[in-house]
């Protein structure tokens, strides 16, 4: 099972200055402005239909989304949320949104393909805010950006991602449980970074305790989304703590995506085929191996709808969401996970 990767969408999404946050069904809703988090994921999304096609359109949206990068950088740090009149509506942004900013810079900073301006305002914007990943307290705003240094891998960056792993492994050791063999008592949302940044950590260090750490919470996080040969999300309506049920709604595009990409480092990491057949699992949840059996692409616009819920297809269609598929939907084209799934051997 595949799908037509149809750009249109991110088109109609996109104005001079970036990509809407939000949608009416498929209609931008400019009320709800702009986030760097949306364009900092649109910014690799961009670079991969560049790499894919060096075509003068995905040329264009690199330009646009490297600007607004630029323009919500202030003081070594970034700014999120900005309304439709440009402004921004903070003097400072979420370590959620700073990490996944680093880690969006350092993959552009990584290729090679992409025209050197692209490259060289990444480069800046990384040695203006680097050193401000030292004071990130929060659990997936160190994945994130963790991942964006080792992806950068320059000798600047290498003391704040020895001190982010480091601090990330400690945390999984002081709440792992024979029954919980997690980073935290609960489990929520973008689970899927805690595992790849240390599989990304174990692959430009050789961190064997960071490879271990990676592939035991990863297993437990598939032992809680993959069931009955599909993949389930846990819910944003209640999450999933430790002694309770994991919730079934709302389910997300980005868990999807995250995940995916998790189990492809697990993938190249190990070599088992679980992990591969597990990433597939995740990208025909878009397709419509879900809980629902819907699929959440709208062959009318081309984008992306934004979960699946207890009464069926939340049919908005946001930034977050047709970013997630694309990126999902082109690393799956290139690493081949739209073919047949090989043959898997049973357990002995």
């Amino acid at each position: 099972m595949s799908a037509i990767i149809d750009d249109r969408y991110i088109f109609r999404m996109t104005d001079d200055t970036g990509m809407f946050q939000h949608s009416v069904c498929g209609v931008p809703d400019p009320t709800e402005g702009y986030t760097l988090d949306d364009n900092a994921r649109a910014l690799v999304m961009a670079a991969l239909f560049y790499m894919e096609a060096p075509e003068k359109k995905y040329e264009d949206l690199l330009y646009r989304y490297s600007s607004f990068l630029l323009y919500a950088q202030k003081q070594g740090w970034f700014r999120n949320f900005m309304g439709y009149n440009r402004k921004f509506l903070e003097k400072r942004g979420s370590e959620d949104s700073f990490g996944r900013c680093i880690c969006s810079l350092g993959y552009i900073a990584a290729c090679q393909e992409l025209p050197a301006s692209i490259q060289q305002v990444a480069l800046k914007l990384l040695f203006k805010t680097h050193q401000s990943c030292s004071s990130l307290s929060y659990l997936k705003g160190k994945a994130y950006a963790l991942t964006g240094l080792l992806l950068w891998n320059h000798p600047e960056g290498l003391p704040e991602a020895e001190m982010l792993a480091e601090s990330i492994v400690d945390t999984y050791a002081q709440c792992r449980r024979e029954d919980w063999r997690w980073f935290e008592e609960q489990m929520t949302y973008c689970s899927g970074i805690l595992p790849l940044s240390l599989f990304l950590t174990n692959q430009k260090t050789g961190q064997k305790k960071a490879l271990h750490v990676a592939l035991e919470s990863l297993d437990f996080l598939l032992s809680v989304t993959i069931k009955e040969g599909l993949f389930r999300a846990i819910g944003c309506k209640g999450w999933y703590s430790r002694g309770g049920s994991p919730a079934p709604f709302d389910e997300q595009p980005v868990e999807a995506c995250n995940t995916m990409l998790a189990c492809l480092c697990a993938y190249k990491a190990t070599g088992s085929l679980k992990y591969r057949n597990c990433a597939v699992q995740c990208y025909r949840w878009y397709l419509g191996e879900n809980s629902l059996h819907q699929s959440l692409i709208d062959p009318e616009t081309g984008g992306c709808c934004d979960g699946l819920t207890k009464d069926g297809i939340n049919h908005n269609q946001g930034a977050e969401s047709i970013v997630c598929w694309l990126i999902a939907a082109l690393v799956a084209k290139r690493e081949k996970l739209t073919e047949a799934l090989p043959n898997i051997p049973p357990k002995k």
